[in-house]
């Protein structure tokens, strides 16, 4: 089997493409918009420059003509508000994605995000009706729309990623945990955050790399599917947890920054569906494509 990973040099990509290097028989070309990876790839991966910005109508060849692609790529972030997202990343990924599935890709796994259900408050299920209220939750949501109808005309495989909150190796500089080991490694006496009531859904990214690679190659079509922890954990004592853990001594600026506007107070994921997936349906799929 040849999977193909768009935006495999992000936080999320480095970490699926060890995933995929684990399962054996697969062929992996991984892609990002830069001339040459800045950091080395997994032994034996393909490596192809490819710019979603630039029309490339021969994109399926060029990725290698992929078995099943996992796409990742998505410019414009963490800038959540900017209209780029649906006036210009929308069309974009549509148009690549499409000329994918015309040429021949059978299936399909697109990462969307928690940010679909927009100020939906509490445990979020996939059965909750997309609500986004930023553009990039917009865009995200269109586009998965956009790939429905797509599949009446072409039909394909196709898996709908959700991704909730994330920490790990690579991590954005901008994302909290980061920006708490900075402060604590420039010997700040205090590190400034809002007051950390806030609910949310982390999980480790080694962990949702995971779970996206056995979706993708042991149970493709599976819709829309949460990659979540299911548990609920406030940001501030994800904050305090951290600092034990690392021995860290530092106080916290509880209140210094308000809450963000475009999410609600306290949300996490359901991931019920995820484990019925990986346990029953995924399994057997693999096991049936392994000859076992």
């Amino acid at each position: 089997m040849k999977v193909a990973v768009t935006g495999a040099t992000g936080f999320v990509g480095r970490h699926v493409l060890e995933a995929l290097a684990q399962q054996p028989g697969v062929e992996i070309v991984a892609s990002g918009s830069r001339p040459q990876p800045l950091l080395p790839l997994p032994e034996a991966v393909a490596y192809v420059p490819f710019d979603l910005a630039v029309s490339q109508p021969d994109a399926y060849e060029r990725l290698g003509r992929p078995d099943t692609l996992i796409h990742l790529a998505w410019a414009g972030l963490p800038n959540y508000r900017a209209l780029r997202h649906f006036e210009i990343e929308l069309p974009r990924q549509f148009a690549f994605l499409q000329s994918m599935v015309d040429a021949g890709l059978r299936s399909l796994l697109v990462t969307g995000t928690c940010y679909e259900y927009g100020m939906t408050s509490g445990e979020l299920s996939e059965s909750v009706v997309a609500a986004p209220s930023n553009p990039y939750a917009h865009a995200k949501s269109a586009l998965r729309e956009q790939l429905r109808f797509l599949r009446i005309a072409h039909p394909f495989a196709l898996t709908w990623a959700r991704l909730f909150y994330m920490h790990g190796s690579g991590q954005p500089a901008t994302s909290l945990l980061p920006q708490l080991a900075a402060a604590v490694a420039r010997g700040d006496s205090r590190f400034a955050m809002s007051r950390g009531e806030q609910l949310r859904d982390y999980l480790a990214v080694d962990e949702v790399a995971r779970h996206i690679v056995a979706l993708a190659l042991g149970c493709p079509d599976a819709g829309t599917v949460n990659i979540c922890s299911g548990q609920p954990i406030a940001v501030r004592a994800l904050v305090e947890r951290t600092l034990v853990t690392q021995g860290w001594d530092i106080e916290l600026d509880l209140g210094k920054y308000p809450y963000p506007d475009y999410e609600p107070l306290a949300f996490w994921g359901s991931r019920a569906r995820l484990d019925t997936l990986l346990g029953n349906e995924c399994h057997q799929a693999a096991a049936l494509s392994s000859g076992h």
